[in-house]
């Protein structure tokens, strides 16, 4: 993985989403139904030497965070929100030398109770390589002020704390990690086994944390984690470890106060030496939940979305999204219609990748793909970001790099029926 925005190499050659009109055409399950979708780039608030975009949307509110480098060797971490005439003028959340940057485990911003917006990011430890945890501020006056950095772990280990999910809970704020602290427990302890772990902890508007809890004591180590509010309450969603090595997507449910045992969304049953550095994507979109995953089960990858009727207790059959050949980093965006549209990584040949995406209905049926952005498979093409703003329409999200420098860009894109 790499540790630096500056050594990502970023290799993005051209944006696809110009000003002419795309057409996603339906597959003929669809009844031969058109999707036109124009694309314009926004003005982009990132400088140069930008990366590690964030897009997140509270339904009113769109907001943006990325890091940027200052100097040599000191990083900032700012957030942008979207206005009816483009971004607004970034502001700077916090900034230092002790940023832990890395192309798959990245901040974020939330919207949260109260009118608050937080924010995370991950701070190095003294020991270097993976000793890193999580830093989260609040700020009560969008974003002007922040307040003192807090830890929601308190194991003290100089082990691995992040992936980091965020969601509003109504009068508190949740946050999920993946959680190393075990392996620094194995060090001393023979019997205790190396295992990364999914954790859970409240913190109120005023800052009073709630109990840290474990919700999986057995987790994929490195790959992203994803939450949802549903009208019965949160779900998470991750990539889980059996002790056989199966690594499919879990999820857990919020349920009178208790997560509940991971369930699997389907079982791909993927046996799998190590983690694959591709976490699933959660979203709600009507009255259905869907998630966005990879797998390679059987030696053959593919991206795949299931529908669930009941808030993520039992799942529909998935269907395959993919064009055959796909590296995953999905996102899923449920639209106000009742459907999803997912966007994923699709090898083209050699190191050639593609940012597509396609449309699924709420009985399942998968529009034709269109391509996005051209790119490569590599670790630095990193995750492309997709979310539907107030009016309807998708903000894309991605880092455009140059020999010379690269920087966060933006699009809209609208979508036509």
């Amino acid at each position: 993985m790499s540790n630096s925005p500056k050594t990502a190499n970023w290799l993005i050659k051209q944006l696809c989403l110009g000003l002419v009109p795309l057409i996603l055409l339906s597959s003929c399950d669809d009844g031969g139904n058109v999707l036109t979708v124009n694309s314009n780039e926004l003005l982009s608030p990132a400088g140069k030497s930008s990366g590690e975009p964030f897009l997140t949307t509270s339904g009113e509110e769109v907001f943006m965070s990325w890091l940027e480098a200052k100097g040599e060797a000191e990083h900032q971490l700012k957030f942008s929100k979207l206005e009816r005439d483009g971004w607004s003028e970034p502001k700077v959340i916090t900034e230092g030398t002790n940023f832990f940057v890395n192309w798959a485990d990245f901040p974020s911003i939330q919207s949260g109770p109260d009118g608050t917006l937080w924010a995370h990011w991950l701070q190095g430890g003294t020991q270097g390589g993976y000793d890193y945890g999580v830093r989260v501020v609040k700020s009560s006056d969008g974003g002007e002020t922040w307040s003192e950095p807090w830890t929601p772990h308190d194991d003290g280990t100089a082990t691995e704390h992040g992936f980091v999910s965020m969601m509003s809970l109504g009068e508190t704020m949740g946050l999920v990690w993946l959680d190393g602290r075990q392996f620094a427990a194995a060090e001393k302890d023979d019997s205790i086994e190396r295992e990364m772990t999914l954790r859970f902890r409240e913190v109120g508007v005023d800052g009073t944390p709630g109990i840290e809890t474990l919700v999986d004591g057995r987790v994929c180590d490195c790959c992203q984690t994803d939450a949802a509010m549903t009208p019965q309450g949160p779900v998470v969603v991750y990539r889980d470890r059996t002790e056989e090595e199966i690594r499919d997507i879990y999820i857990t449910r919020l349920v009178a106060g208790n997560w509940t045992a991971g369930e699997p969304v389907h079982q791909d049953n993927w046996n799998i030496g190590g983690c694959p550095v591709n976490g699933p994507s959660v979203a709600m979109a009507g009255n259905e939940l869907y998630v966005a995953w990879f797998t390679g089960a059987e030696d053959q990858p593919r991206v795949k979305l299931a529908t669930s009727l009941d808030m993520g207790e039992t799942f529909n059959s998935p269907v395959v999204i993919d064009d055959g050949n796909p590296a995953g980093r999905v996102a899923v965006v449920g639209l106000s219609t009742g459907e999803a549209l997912v966007s994923w990584l699709e090898r083209t040949g050699g190191e050639g990748a593609e940012v597509r995406m396609r449309r699924v209905g709420s009985t399942g049926e998968v529009s034709e793909s269109v391509s996005l952005t051209t790119t490569t498979s590599g670790r630095a093409t990193g995750f492309p970001q997709l979310v539907q703003d107030p009016d309807g329409s998708l903000l894309v999200a991605w880092t455009d790099v140059s020999e010379e420098s690269q920087q966060v860009r933006v699009a809209r894109v609208e979508i036509e029926n």
